[in-house]
């Protein structure tokens, strides 16, 4: 079967083309990268001429007198010159209702010929969307990313990009999706929450992690205890980063010669992996019920990692041993979990191990592959 794959955040649609290729199905991912991620592309939508010395002068006097990037009309305009070569597939997949991350109008013009010239459209619900943001804006659950908004008014500017998916625009953008697509999956409980009574909603399938391109190395702890944490300031509340960077003053003040630090601020992906790959302890984020990809891959290299892992993604894997940390916003809590850990190595080598055995049986690439063919009424 043809495959089209259109967005990419996170590697989570390299990995499913992986899976997929090896079931023999021909995949293409067109996306631009995820601006400095950079990720793997078939067809890509990059906005190189706006990262160039002469383009990047008029988008930075344009984005400074307008607060409009006009490397997103790049990315629209790149991908209507990819679009006969987007024809015929048997499937195409969006990673979000806004795959191409262009201007809106423009968007819903490429959509429209998308769906087309294409067969079967299915939309991934792997971030926030509007159903998403409308859904935790109503403050159902016990906590949500969006925490910090309602808390701190230093945090609103951060929270823009979830408020623009309530606009009136993007609603058409929306409607428009939803009228077309056969069906929405969504990659974890964070986004089965909101999902799961949508008539579209076609169940979870959890994020594919090829654990073959990821090395394990059971945790070796000779001296002190190195705790890893990655800041991006676009994420800095929607993570609750500042709970973890409490977290550790109070460590390296109570217990600072048993633990050595790393913090990496906007790192390309490549770089940080480097960086974390030195770390017994990730820090990932305080906010989710689960683990988004990220954590996934770093659990896969037998890290321990504070994230999501609530009693709701316990339950759906029916797990009874801990294989990552349910990091809550709670610093006092956050230190006594990490004093624990430090003052207890073999429980840190022990969760390594199970992270990895997670991974490789919850989120096997080609298992997941499967699920999707599943999802998509195709066989595998």
């Amino acid at each position: 079967m043809r495959i089209l794959l259109i967005g990419e955040f996170s590697r989570l649609h390299n990995s499913l083309k992986e899976g997929l290729v090896a079931l023999d199905h021909e995949v293409v991912i067109v996306a631009n990268g995820d601006g400095f991620k950079n990720y793997p592309v078939d067809l890509s939508t990059k906005a190189k001429w706006c990262e160039t010395p002469l383009g990047n002068i008029p988008r930075q006097v344009i984005f400074r007198l307008t607060n409009f990037d006009i490397a997103t009309l790049e990315f629209g305009i790149r991908f209507y010159f990819h679009l006969n070569q987007l024809k015929n597939f048997d499937v195409v997949q969006l990673i979000n209702e806004t795959p191409i991350q262009t201007i809106p109008k423009l968007e819903r013009f490429l959509l429209k010929k998308i769906f087309k010239q294409n067969k079967k459209t299915f939309l991934l619900c792997c971030g926030v969307d509007y159903l998403v943001a409308k859904y935790l804006m109503e403050k159902k659950e016990r906590y949500s990313i969006m925490n910090p908004y309602f808390e701190n008014p230093k945090s609103k500017k951060e929270y823009q990009f979830i408020l623009d998916f309530l606009s009136p625009e993007h609603k058409k953008t929306h409607d428009l999706v939803y009228k077309n697509i056969q069906g929405v999956i969504a990659s974890d409980i964070d986004y089965l929450l909101p999902m799961q009574k949508h008539p579209k909603f076609l169940g979870m399938v959890p994020n594919p992690v090829n654990t073959s391109k990821i090395e394990f190395s059971e945790l070796e702890i000779n001296d002190k205890v190195i705790i890893f944490l990655g800041i991006n300031r676009g994420t800095y509340y929607t993570k609750g980063i500042s709970f973890f960077e409490k977290a550790l003053g109070i460590l390296k003040q109570k217990m600072g010669n048993k633990i050595e630090i790393i913090i990496a601020e906007n790192l390309p992906y490549q770089n940080y992996i480097y960086k974390y790959n030195q770390a017994h302890i990730i820090l990932d984020q305080v906010y989710g019920f689960d683990q988004g990809y990220n954590a996934l891959e770093a659990m896969a290299k037998g890290k321990v990692v504070f994230t999501g892992a609530e009693k709701e993604f316990e339950k759906h894997y029916n797990l009874t041993e801990k294989v990552a940390i349910n990091a809550l916003p709670d610093v006092d809590y956050l230190v006594s979990e990490l004093e624990y850990l430090i003052e207890n190595p073999s429980e840190i080598r022990a969760i390594g191990k199970r992270a990895r055995q997670f991974v490789e049986k919850g989120h096997n690439f080609i298992t997941i592959a499967e699920n999707y063919c599943s999802k998509w009424n195709l066989k595998p």
